[in-house]
């Protein structure tokens, strides 16, 4: 299992996730492929400092590409909804 601070990866920014913050007090975040959702709540809550009430995760297939003449194949990944306490926000969504 991913430690505390690799569970992680990185926030996922695009239009829909910009407006599910704005509206829910819901952030997007890729995750290490073997976290489960109370590493994540702890994750989220001891980097950012906020208070968690929901998670939901969902494991996103990588795409089979075309890569010359053969056929390559992106990586699996998974993604991480994260619903806050109202009043709560992350900073690195909102500038």
């Amino acid at each position: 299992m991913a430690t505390l601070f690799r569970t992680v990866v990185r926030p996922i920014m695009t239009e829909k996730t910009s407006a599910a913050y704005q509206d829910r007090q819901e952030y997007t975040f890729e995750v290490a492929s073997d976290a489960n959702k109370t590493a994540i709540r702890a994750a989220i809550e001891k980097l950012f400092g906020v208070k968690v009430t929901g998670v939901q995760t969902m494991n996103c297939r990588g795409k089979t590409r075309r890569v010359g003449q053969s056929i390559g194949k992106r990586a699996n990944w998974k993604k991480a909804i994260v619903t806050l306490k109202q009043g709560d926000t992350i900073d690195i969504f909102e500038g």
